[in-house]
Parts: structure tokens; sequence; C-alpha cells
């Protein structure tokens, strides 16, 4: 997504000052560049869980993460959570609270961290665009494997993988369920589904390439009033699924618009929010990652 593209997708409220508006954000750990944040952000409790920073071994060093799991649950299912855009900041951690709450081990690996800039810190979403686009999926790939390791020698089951994502990271999902045999289930929100040509190199194939390849059932949610990927091109990828017989549902939110579950943006819309995150815990449970 291009910065024009991002800045279209973002609802028009009325602005915080820009000092009000860092101020606010940098104090709750929200990402500085993701635009004005919204009022009162869901907070998800430690009530019951164990949550804390990870340490994961990569090729290319040690790669910080953010965990959260249920309090003495042996074994519990592990959950990757793939970030936005803007990097491992509070609505990711939070996200990982609540699969938590649902029973699961939740690991969101920051897998920008070979950029060695604070993502989060950063204030313009042009200066992002070239970081995380030089991430090739070969290396996105192999550093997601590491989070799953990781996970396992924590007691995790892997065996009970899934992986959820938003924006940039709804397309690993489609990435990683394609790429990898390891996950029994994903779950898209509003993930990119045809790349830029220009891309080639680092990201040979896109969503759209890898329909045949799927090799795990996804969901992908999605809405109709997103800037950035059309409903047509949703349409495409699921005709592709079905030409392939591939297991994936979709649902639209007819005005919904790109980031509608980002409850920390102008984009949330609370009734499409909760209702996608309904069907993604129906479809995790229903492919045996949730109990």
């Amino acid at each position: 997504m291009s910065p024009s593209e991002f800045a279209q997708n973002c609802a028009t409220a009325k602005p915080l000052s820009r000092r009000a508006f860092v101020a606010a954000s940098a104090a709750g750990g929200y990402a500085l560049a993701a635009g004005p944040l919204r009022a009162a952000p869901i907070a998800t409790d430690t009530q019951g869980l164990v949550v804390g920073g990870a340490t994961i071994a990569t090729t290319g060093g040690e790669m910080p993460g953010y965990f959260a799991r249920p309090q003495g649950v042996a074994r519990p299912p592990v959950v990757l959570v793939a970030m936005e855009i803007f990097g491992l900041h509070e609505y990711i951690r939070d996200v990982a609270r609540r699969l938590a709450k649902l029973g699961a081990f939740a690991v969101a690996p920051d897998y920008y961290f070979r950029s060695g800039v604070d993502l989060t810190k950063m204030t313009d979403v042009s200066a992002i665009m070239p970081i995380v686009n030089a991430k090739p999926d070969a290396e996105l790939i192999s550093d997601l494997d590491a989070a799953v390791a990781w996970a396992k020698a924590q007691g995790g089951d892997t065996d009970r993988l899934g992986i959820i994502g938003f924006c940039r990271g709804g397309r690993t999902v489609w990435i990683y369920c394609s790429e990898s045999a390891a996950p029994k289930a994903g779950v898209a929100f509003y993930g990119t589904l045809a790349d830029p040509p220009e891309r080639k190199p680092l990201w040979p194939k896109s969503p759209l390439d890898l329909a045949p390849e799927l090799k795990a059932p996804v969901l992908g949610l999605y809405g109709g009033e997103d800037k950035s990927i059309p409903v047509a091109k949703v349409e495409e990828m699921q005709a592709r699924l079905a030409a392939a017989g591939k297991t994936a549902e979709f649902h639209i939110y007819p005005d919904a618009p790109h980031g509608f579950h980002a409850d920390y943006r102008q984009s949330y819309r609370k009734q499409d929010a909760e209702d996608a995150w309904r069907r993604m815990a129906e479809w995790l449970r229903r492919y045996g990652v949730l109990s």
C-alpha cells in the first residue's frame, strides 16, 4: 500500500493537534505514523494471563517479540500475530492478549527488527514504506518459522498452529499459509492480494499467484470501502481459490474502510470489528486451532 493509499484509507475525523496526537500515541504505546489516536482504544487486562517480551533466535540475529498465554494451561495452541506496517506497538500486543483470553499462546514477532529502526516511533508513513517493502518473503517465512520454534520450546502446541494478520500482516497470512505446511488455519484481515510488479525480486509471488498453493484454510475479512483492495480483487482471489479446490471463505463488510479492526485508529468500525473477531475465533475453532 502506497502512502497516498494509506492516507485515503484513514477515515476523516476532527483531528488532534500534532503535538497532542504524538503525546497521546506515545503515552499509550501506539504507532505514531498511524494517524490521529482514536479515543478509548480497547485495553485488555492481563488477569489470568502470562505476558511479556520474547527473544527469538533467527538467522539474522535475535528477533524481539511479544507473547501472551493463559496462565496454568499446559500446551496451549499457538497463534502467530502478523503486524501491520507500524511495528510491534500496543494494538498488536493487545490483540495477542485477546487471543490469550481465548486460550491461545499468542506470539507477535517483530520481523522488521533488522532495519535497526523502531517503526512505532516513526511519524511519516512514506519513510516506513521503503523499510517494510525491503523485507524479502523468504526471510519473512524463516522468521515466522523461528517464532513457531520458539513457542514450541516454551511449551506451546504447534500441532495446533494458527496465524492471523492485519493489513500487510494479512498479506503475510496468505503467504505463510501457502508456503508453509505448519499452520492449521489462518485469518487475513484486509490483507493485500496483488503486489506491485517492482516487488517481484523480493516477493516472487503475490497471494493471487499463490492461490493454487494454499495449504491451510484461510478466512478473508475485507472492507467494501477499502480504497487499496478493491472488492473485485477479493472476488478474483475467491474465484482462483475455488477453481483450485482450496478451502477459504470471505466476508466483506460493505461500508467498512481499510483498517476497520484497528480500534486505536479513526478507521475503526466497532460493529464490523466485533463481528470479524467472532468469525476469526469460530474459524480457528472449526479447524482445530482453538478449543
